[in-house]
């Protein structure tokens, strides 16, 4: 009885041990925790953005942690628009802290990397190179039913899931704007803030593919939600 009691004591002060572990772990190094858009980026934050890919209650959560009035999107249903490139777990963003040329169709998890992206990249970036807030986004679409390259076969693009969204200008409150096709080489402040949202975006995106990458990518940015840290 006197063993059964100190392997009981054991246990639990065990269990407690490991609790204050856990608790002492920061909420966005924790990957047991939900993703919230403000949350500081670190190497879990891409790890939990995947994991929502096929949770869409979860990731809907994390869409309503945007503050009030600064996303709006509406819910989609399964469905498919197209034969062959069926769309689960997707959002039509209608704008966030931009205004965008057009509402996109995009799978969730990609809207909540896009406001994230916008929120602690992008904004810090016009802020800081231009003194001025971004104001709106030019984009070429995100959702496309077609292989890679709109190849005849392969492998079905990221478009055709609603996974990726080209982007090809930035607008500032100040009045410039700024394009990839246009900007991209530029030594001064257009160029400096075009690698800082290419280079931020890779934090967060799968993969992020510009003019470096290749000519089919010479006027826009894809940010696509597959894979790790494909960043060109």
């Amino acid at each position: 009885m006197g063993k059964f009691i100190l392997l009981l004591i054991i246990a639990v002060s065990g269990s407690a041990a490991i609790q204050r572990v856990w608790e002492a772990v920061p909420h966005h190094w924790a990957p047991w925790e939900p993703l919230a858009v403000d949350d500081p980026l670190t190497p879990v934050s891409k790890w939990k953005l995947r994991q929502l890919s096929h949770d869409r209650q979860g990731c809907l959560a994390a869409l309503d942690t945007v503050p009030d009035g600064e996303l709006t999107y509406v819910v989609l249903d399964d469905h498919e628009p197209v034969a062959g490139c069926p769309l689960e777990n997707v959002v039509r963003v209608q704008a966030s802290g931009v205004d965008f040329n057009a509402a996109f169709v995009a799978s969730c998890p990609l809207a909540l990397a896009w406001v994230i992206y916008e929120r602690q990249r992008l904004q810090p970036a016009a802020e800081e190179v231009f003194g001025s807030r971004l104001t709106s986004v030019q984009h070429y679409g995100s959702y496309s039913c077609r292989n890679v390259y709109g190849r005849e076969a392969g492998r079905l693009s990221e478009h055709a899931t609603a996974e990726a969204l080209d982007v090809a200008a930035f607008g500032f409150a100040d009045g410039r704007r700024v394009t990839v096709l246009r900007n991209w080489d530029d030594d001064g402040e257009a160029g400096e803030f075009l690698r800082r949202a290419r280079d931020g975006a890779c934090d967060i995106f799968g993969n992020v593919l510009g003019p470096d990458y290749n000519a089919a990518h010479a006027d826009h940015f894809h940010f696509g939600m597959r894979g790790f840290r494909l960043c060109r």
